[in-house]
């Protein structure tokens, strides 16, 4: 064809230049022998030197990869947990490998067709070693591709493959469908995942054809006219010949992607038994009625649609491809708008009687999602008629009412107890224990080291990882137990620890904790640092082998996978030495499960060996459970149990995980497949399992959720009449929502007191209780739930009710007025419902803090109401021994022999071995300011004492 250049190669003058320089260059005369030798052979050890620093850089930075790998492996290793760590590896590896391969796969047939038809359509006729390099650069980015899909995928849905596989029934099927809830809980999720990834996998490889082919569309070089040597025919070639073959891939991507629409809406269909149309959560009458049969049909046309797609697609016939979105896209509107017209006309009409069977199923699914289906109520008639009697016979109640605060008591903890700058009190926790004999509440808190309060000059490499390694015992005092100053009395206190009655800490060190947040390296040349002693310190050296042996191997390891050269280079770490990593609790139990949720608050106890160690309450949690209301604390799920309780040692680390709920199945299910990581609640040491706690968190989303859930009539639950809200409080000067107490109380119609977690309820929008929950938590009646429900026809008051009337009495407004103009500030406590018998006692300590910098704040006055009775103290027992008049009773029985001095003088004493005794804890922790302040306290007390000026 006239003025046309033929692609042919060999025609044209393209070639013969390159022929004749070849030729030529093949009849030149070579070199001289020596220096050419000479030469090849400085460029082949050039070359091999090259391939050598590619070699010795690409294995550094795969050790650099996998150093957290080998470090990961030898930590379980050393603490027994390999096998979990193996079977998440083993499973991660099964879903990779066949993602990776099958990615791979369709990545590089669809690129080689891509390539095929770009060749075929542009100017791109590539010599072979540019060909050779294009393959090279496109299997290299399609096997990073792969590769990041594989291990992106694995990481995600490992867990939900194991589930999914050895997922166990339920042995509850839902209201709907008839299907065990195993169905929702273990294999859905895992489906869900799968759809999303086939669905995704396949738009977005119909994104890259398009801007692919769209490329090559609108490129300016592309070929017009192409040969074909078969018959001699020139054939013209146009933009539609690219815009069919861009139709083709397209076509066979729709065909998947319709079939894999038509799986989604089958998963959908189960999805409605989560849907928030109705008047509550779960499948209502227009989800029933109207979005199921629209799913249903939407299978249909959407496998239906798959056909239609290829062959209209395939025969260029555009309506018909057209039609198969076009349905689907018609179906989603006509659908939205009936389900529209329905809920809003038919259902909002008649809503009760036309949701009423989806309501009892949303209570029944909910309570059971819970825990509450179990939940034991009972009468309390709040008939307010205790007596003395009634109050001796629950000694135990009253002498563990809490009239110190943990707010309070960790600031006190902090300044008398924190001896040195590096110690700190982080959190205090609630426990009991049998002090001199008796059930006693106490607040328990441990000493941790802070590395970080360490003086700038002493923050060494060696101070912060092999001196300073652990904190040091723990502080404890009774909840109801103060000094004469107002603070809490401690019962276990100082360096080493002075131990309580009952009480006895054998090994005080503490490796792990909620602080220790960085590796140390125990049996060193160096000797650890243990506690302070007067102008000396007191020196240890570990006595286990927990950790990891730094040989030289492992040294070289940490060294890459910390960064720091001097754990290779110290000459104070040899064979005998281990690296203690992963000692934070929390993030040390995530690490060797983290399927499982865990409490934001652990909690130290005192074992019966002397021992000290962590409880972190664990959960199994779902947002899966059919019909269940979403918690109201943002916690995401809608399923929870504390299924697991992890104990840690907090001198060696060793982690036990205990099952102590058996009936829950996504334990039984993780159990199944980690058999060596969980261990049965029976193999659990007494002296630990005696201080297991109800988890506070647990508790507070029960309630929240027993707010509406307790009313079980569906008519009532409807219309809401009998909710509930829990209580309200002023604490210092703010109204807050009451918190869950713990307190140590005998629940009506037990023959002992026990520890328990209780919270008060009101009517919604009003300040009358309603009922109050408890979880009990001793013994067998461990996890028990138990409502008592005041009657409905007599007030019964509330905390905001009880704060009302203390605003309202004039002499105590007056004496706060007084105490908040004389230089300090008054801080009001909680508010405390303590239930006795058949009745109700209100306990509010008030707290005095100075204005002085470092002041401790001290309970000042306690404030007791009960059956419209208010009064305010100086103690507990004084105040009830003025509302239950036990004084007047009292005053015929021989007086008890007096004290001596005046009792303003008594008073004056107790000040002064207090203040005495603050001062000598302020020397002791080098707080000099303090300690003059106190002696000059002190003075000014004995003055007061003996009558001077």
């Amino acid at each position: 064809m006239p003025g046309v250049t033929s692609p042919l190669r060999g025609e044209r003058g393209a070639t013969a230049p390159l022929k004749i320089r070849k030729e030529a260059k093949a009849h030149s005369s070579p070199p001289c022998g020596g220096w050419s030798l000479l030469r090849q052979f400085l460029m082949t050890l050039k070359r091999w030197i090259g391939w050598l620093i590619t070699i010795i850089i690409a294995v550094i930075i795969v050790l650099l990869a996998l150093t957290g790998f080998f470090v990961d492996y030898q930590w379980l290793d050393s603490i027994g947990y390999l096998s979990v760590f193996m079977t998440r590896f083993i499973t991660q590896a099964q879903i990779a490998i066949p993602v990776f391969i099958a990615v791979f796969a369709v990545l590089y047939a669809y690129s080689n067709m891509i390539k095929r038809d770009y060749a075929r359509y542009m100017a791109a006729d590539l010599t072979k070693r540019q060909s050779h390099l294009l393959n090279t650069v496109i299997i290299i980015a399609l096997l990073f591709i792969s590769i990041t899909v594989a291990l992106s995928e694995s990481s995600g849905i490992w867990s939900q493959w194991l589930t999914f596989i050895n997922s166990s029934d339920f042995g509850i099927k839902d209201p709907i469908f008839g299907h065990d809830l195993s169905l929702y809980m273990f294999r859905l999720p895992f489906l869900h995942s799968l759809y999303s990834f086939i669905l995704n996998f396949t738009v977005i490889l119909a994104i890259v054809t398009i801007l692919a082919y769209a490329l090559m569309y609108m490129s300016d070089k592309m070929r017009f006219y192409r040969l074909f040597e078969k018959d001699n025919v020139i054939r013209v070639v146009s933009n539609k010949d690219i815009v069919r073959a861009a139709i083709e891939r397209i076509a066979w991507l729709g065909f998947i992607f319709f079939l894999t629409l038509a799986f989604g809406y089958y998963l959908k269909t189960f999805d409605l038994l989560y849907s928030t149309r109705g008047k509550v959560v779960g499948a209502g009458y227009t989800d029933i009625h109207v979005t199921l049969l629209f799913y249903r049909i939407l299978m249909i046309v959407s496998v239906a649609g798959a056909f239609v797609f290829i062959i209209g697609a395939i025969r260029q016939k555009i309506w018909w491809a057209a039609s198969a979105p076009l349905a689907i896209l018609a179906l989603l509107v006509t659908s939205a708008v009936v389900g529209g017209v329905v809920q809003g006309l038919i259902v909002s009409a008649n809503e009760f009687k036309k949701e009423q069977p989806y309501i009892e199923n949303n209570i029944k699914y909910t309570k059971m999602a819970y825990g509450l289906d179990k939940i034991e109520e009972k009468d309390f008639s709040a008939d307010q008629t205790l007596t003395v009697q009634d109050l001796n016979e629950n000694r135990d109640t009253i002498d563990n009412i809490r009239i110190n605060d943990y707010r309070p008591a960790l600031e006190v903890y902090n300044q008398l107890q924190g001896i040195r700058l590096y110690y700190q009190f982080n959190d205090i926790d609630i426990d009991r224990y049998m002090l001199d004999n008796r059930y006693t509440e106490v607040f328990l808190s441990p000493r941790e080291l802070n590395i970080d309060k360490l003086p700038d000059n002493a923050k060494t490499w060696i101070n912060q990882h092999l001196r300073y390694t652990h904190g040091y015992g723990v502080v404890m005092s009774p909840v109801n137990a103060v000094t004469p100053s107002g603070q809490p009395q401690l019962v276990i206190k100082d360096i080493p620890p002075k131990n309580a009655d009952g009480v006895d800490i054998k090994r005080p060190e503490i490796y792990f904790g909620e602080s220790t947040d960085q590796y140390v390296i125990v049996k060193t040349k160096q000797k650890e640092f243990d506690y302070p002693m007067g102008e000396q310190n007191k020196e240890t050296i570990y006595q286990e082998e927990s950790g990891i042996a730094m040989s030289f191997a492992n040294r070289l390891l940490f060294t890459l996978y910390t960064g720091d050269f001097r754990l290779l280079l110290s000459s104070d770490i040899n064979a005998e030495s281990r690296i203690l990593i992963n000692r934070d609790i929390a993030d040390r139990v995530r690490m060797i499960a983290p399927f499982l949720r865990y409490d934001d608050d652990p909690y130290i106890i005192i074992g019966d060996d002397g021992r000290l160690y962590w409880i972190i309450d664990a959960y199994t949690t779902s947002d899966r459970y059919p019909y269940a209301e979403p918690d109201n604390m943002n916690l995401g799920v809608n399923y929870m149990r504390n299924s697991v309780k992890v104990i840690i040692n907090a001198y060696n680390g060793k982690t036990d995980f205990y099952i102590v709920d058996e009936t829950d199945p996504i334990a039984d299910v993780y159990k199944g497949i980690f058999p060596k990581l969980f261990k049965d609640a029976d193999d659990m040491p007494a002296g630990l399992k005696d201080n297991l706690r109800y988890p506070q968190l647990l508790f507070d989303v029960q309630a929240e959720i027993y707010r509406r859930y307790h009313m079980t009539d569906p008519q009532v639950f409807y219309s809401g009449e009998d909710a509930w809200d829990i209580a309200n409080e002023k604490y210092g000067n703010e109204i807050q929502e009451i918190e869950s107490q713990y307190i140590i109380m005998k629940l009506p119609g037990e023959d002992k007191a026990e520890f328990v977690l209780m919270v008060p309820f009101t009517p919604v929008k009003k300040d009358n209780m309603t009922a109050w929950m408890a979880a009990r938590m001793d013994g067998d009646d461990y996890g028990k739930l138990i409502v008592y429900r005041f009657p409905k026809d007599k007030l019964v008051y509330g905390p905001m009710q009880v704060e009302y009337t203390i605003d309202q009495d004039t002499n105590i407004s007056k004496e706060l007025t007084l105490w908040n103009q004389q230089g300090s500030s008054v801080v009001r406590g909680n508010t405390l419902v303590i239930p006795i018998e058949n009745s109700l006692l209100y306990v509010e300590p008030l707290y005095i803090r100075s204005a002085t910098e470092n002041s401790l704040p001290e309970v000042k006055k306690v404030i007791m109401f009960y059956e419209n009775k208010l009064v305010m103290e100086d103690n507990l027992e004084a105040a009830l021994n003025r509302i239950f008049g036990i004084e007047e009773e009292q005053q015929a029985q021989p007086a008890a022999p007096a004290a001596p001095g005046t009792p303003q003088q008594q008073d004056l004493i107790r000040q002064a071995n207090d203040l005495l005794q603050q001062a000598k804890d302020a020397s002791q922790r080098g707080d000099w300011a303090a300690y003059g302040e106190y002696l000059k306290q002190l003075e000014d007390v004995l003055k007061q004492a003996t009558g001077q000026k």
